[in-house]
């Protein structure tokens, strides 16, 4: 059984906590019950209160969005319906109506994405789902909460009565006005109106001379306001039928109080029931603000707050544009007690509070503003002694009252208790004080209890570095400027820098040496070795900043890298894909140059024709088979090419013969030279250089080393003379 008392929720400020969550409610009854919100006793509850709040806060960012709850409170229409053969008025029943059909929306709803809320539906399922109110509500009683023409036959035959004898009434004074105002007994203003009738606005002078009734008169008595003889009589007969509908309406509202009457049981649930999802809805905007979750619920004796905000600094800072620094605590069966050391304005309370309202809030089915990995366990009590704990009322000192707090936590403490202790063992002597804090320490630890505790005491730090399952704990502190870093370490005992900052503050040197000779030595040099190391892990966390920072910054620096290297890449790929294809239009290029130049020389059209269409086939060979469409396309493109070709083949001829043409006519104007045997020479229009062998007449044999050929004397050119 969970059970957590009043000071506890005192100390750990959980009342403005639940003033925020009340702000978000829509409703007078939710607002008051999220005020009522305490620590749950039954372990079930709490996890189906918690779950609830968890998937309304999901219903902000899926497409399923809660549909309205908001209601008119109807507690006081209720009871009054409650009472034998009372009635109420139509607006009631309006409000009434309005409820019911909330509830009834939200049951079908929750019922349709059962799979989005599985634990409102649950909720939901427990009340009754019903549209007799409604129905019979309906029948009687308009949108604007008044009783409908057709709620009975005689109620419908009376107001078509009313509404004639209104017309008749309109009528008749409109007759009248028109009567006495063209004779000029009415005053400018013509007509007025006189206990809810209309009246002649008569001069006083002439009102024996108008019919009717005098129903008042002027301040000044120049007015006389007088309602027409004729409409006298319809009035009375409106009179009549408007009593009779009123009769006739408080018959109806009767008749519909007495069926409805049955449901006024389920009209409370339905209230209890809407007021319960407007507390959720204000707990559920409440965590949006703080970015808020619901962490691992484990059944292992583990607390892991991880990147943990206390609630209300968080809120504060941020209305404030200040930044607010997350603790991240663990308390398990092998470190179950943190003592917490350290100078003043360091941030241990802060750090105490935050892990005790946290805890509390989880335990009073709210989320916690801590990091999606954290897990906790639910303590059956969590005691606290934390503030200013001087009791004016029953006269105790600070130190009287801390220990009559101390007897409750040994009388209640156990294995199961979470213990928060802020400036333990203070108060008193040192000394003694000192020593009494150390035996309630080891108490606490041989009850196996969890409990972070915050002391300037050298031997409570001492203690908790001797104890196997307790920890020494430090809040960070700059070595230089002495600021706090609000950021708790584990694993060592932090110095109060009680002399340092007494000489950052100013106070004269030789003071601060004559306190320390006041005071034993090996406490001065345990607290400069604290001191010092506690200089050290500053030293070394601002590295490991410094370190992190670079990391961040050679990854990002890396990841660009990767990037032009990526884009590089591509352009390489790109640029070798056009290579690659300018290579092959190169070579396409030279074959039909050589098949050009072959013709020009054969003249054999059909070679011509067989070498084109096996280069065809060979570039053929290589595409893939297309589509019908593609095939259309590239149809298209192949004629445009083999027309860009013909094209370019003619350009080669024409420029080739052009050549030739020109290189015949420099021949033919150069002086020949004389040809010997043994001079080397070559073809015209040819490349190979051979040897002149021998000349016979117009015929000369060419020895190009592997073989001979004999050409005619005329086609070869000199190269050079024989060595």
């Amino acid at each position: 059984m969970i059970s957590i008392n009043e000071k506890t929720l005192k100390d750990l400020e959980f009342h403005t906590v639940l003033e925020a969550v009340a702000s978000g409610c829509t409703t007078e009854p939710g607002h008051e019950k999220a005020l009522l919100i305490s620590p749950f006793k039954n372990k079930e509850e709490l996890m189906d209160s918690l779950l609830e709040t968890s998937e309304y806060v999901s219903s902000f960012d899926n497409n399923n969005a809660l549909p309205n709850h908001g209601f008119e409170p109807i507690t006081n229409e209720v009871k009054f319906l409650a009472i034998e053969d009372s009635y109420l008025e139509a607006t009631a029943f309006r409000k009434i109506a309005v409820v019911s059909e909330t509830v009834n929306t939200l049951i079908k709803f929750l019922e349709k994405f059962e799979d989005y809320y599985p634990t409102l539906n649950k909720k939901a399922i427990s009340i009754e789902y019903t549209k007799e109110i409604l129905k019979n509500i309906e029948k009687v009683v308009d949108k604007y909460g008044e009783v409908k023409d057709d709620a009975s036959p005689e109620l419908q035959n009376i107001r078509r009565e009313i509404n004639q004898v209104k017309t008749k009434i309109n009528q008749s004074f409109a007759s009248a006005l028109t009567q006495y105002n063209g004779q000029g007994y009415l005053d400018d203003i013509k007509e007025s109106v006189v206990e809810n009738r209309r009246v002649l606005a008569v001069l006083a002078m002439y009102r024996r001379k108008v019919k009717g009734s005098i129903l008042g008169s002027s301040k000044t008595g120049s007015i006389a306001y007088i309602e027409p003889e004729a409409t006298v009589k319809y009035s009375r007969e409106l009179n009549n039928f408007e009593y009779e509908e009123k009769e006739e309406i408080k018959r109806i509202l009767l008749q519909l109080s007495n069926t409805i009457r049955p449901f006024v049981p389920l009209l409370f649930e339905y209230q209890e029931f809407l007021t319960d999802i407007d507390v959720i809805s204000g707990k559920a905007k409440y965590a949006r603000r703080i970015n808020a979750l619901l962490p691992n619920i484990t059944q292992e004796k583990r607390l892991y707050f991880r990147d943990a905000f206390h609630p209300i600094l968080y809120s504060n800072n941020k209305r404030k544009g200040e930044v607010t620094y997350p603790q991240t605590i663990e308390l398990t069966d092998d470190n179950r007690i943190i003592v917490i050391s350290g100078p003043n304005a360091g941030g241990k309370s802060i750090t105490l509070k935050t892990i005790g309202l946290l805890q509390l809030m989880l335990q009073s089915g709210l989320l916690i503003p801590v990091h999606e990995r954290s897990e906790t366990f639910l303590f059956d009590r969590i005691l606290t002694d934390i503030g200013d704990n001087q009791s004016i009322e029953n006269h105790l000192s600070t130190y009287s009252y801390r220990l009559k707090n101390m007897n409750y936590f040994l009388k209640k403490c156990n294995d199961k208790s979470l213990f928060l202790i802020d400036e333990f063992g203070t108060g008193s002597d040192p000394e003694l004080g000192g020593a009494l804090a150390e035996v309630f320490l080891e108490e606490f630890y041989h009850r196996e209890a969890f409990g972070i505790i915050t002391t300037h005491y050298t031997n409570l730090k001492m203690l908790a570095n001797e104890l196997p399952y307790a920890t020494n704990a430090n809040m960070l502190f700059d070595e230089k400027s002495l600021e706090p870093m609000y950021k708790l370490i584990l694993g060592q005992a932090g110095s109060s820098f009680t002399f340092e900052v007494a000489q950052k503050n100013g106070i004269p040197y030789g003071l601060i040496n004559r306190a320390k000779k006041k005071i034993e030595g090996s406490k001065v040099r345990f607290d400069k070795t604290i001191a010092t190391l506690q200089k050290e892990r500053s030293k070394l966390e601002k590295t490991s900043q410094i370190l992190k920072e670079e990391e961040s910054k050679a990854r990002e620096e890396g990841k660009k890298m990767e990037n032009i290297n990526t884009k590089i890449q591509q352009k390489l790929e790109s640029y070798q894909e056009l290579f690659d294809a300018n290579q092959r239009l190169i070579y396409i290029g030279q074959k039909l140059d050589d098949i050009s130049e072959k013709y020009f020389n054969t003249k054999n059209k059909k070679e011509l024709i067989g070498e084109f269409l096996k280069i065809v086939e060979i570039e053929n060979s290589k595409r893939k088979k297309a589509t019908p469409k593609e095939k259309k396309q590239k149809e298209i493109v192949q004629k445009q090419i083999i027309a860009e070709v013909k094209e370019k083949v003619e350009e080669i001829r024409q420029e080739k013969k052009e050549k030739k043409i020109k290189a015949q006519k420099e021949e033919a104007e150069k002086p020949k030279v004389a040809l010997k045997i043994g001079d080397r020479v070559r073809m015209i229009d040819g490349k190979a250089v051979g040897t002149l062998d021998a000349i016979e007449k117009k015929k000369a044999t060419v020895n190009y080393g592997l073989f001979t050929s004999k050409v005619d004397l005329e086609s070869l050119e000199f190269v050079e003379r024989k060595k």
